[in-house]
């Protein structure tokens, strides 16, 4: 995970219950999971899961964008 990114883009779901495809969804940061290829996500159930990290895609937001996600949560 590049430093600064929170947010990432699910592109990938292999369970609907938990990660809705095109949806912005929570990182936070997990250096072990990321050597392995996974990233942590705050998933549809509210609770921080590991997945793999092809499922998103990282894009920057702008910090107003970001600031309001993080009031939503």
């Amino acid at each position: 995970m590049e430093r600064g990114n929170k947010f990432a883009i699910c592109i990938f779901s292999n369970d609907e219950a938990l990660l809705t495809l095109h949806k912005i969804y929570q990182i936070t940061r997990d250096e072990t999971a990321e050597r392995s290829d996974y990233i942590r996500v705050i998933d549809d159930e509210g609770e921080d899961y590991l997945y793999p990290k092809k499922y998103f895609v990282f894009v920057p937001i702008p910090k107003e964008v970001e600031n309001a996600l993080l009031q939503s949560v």
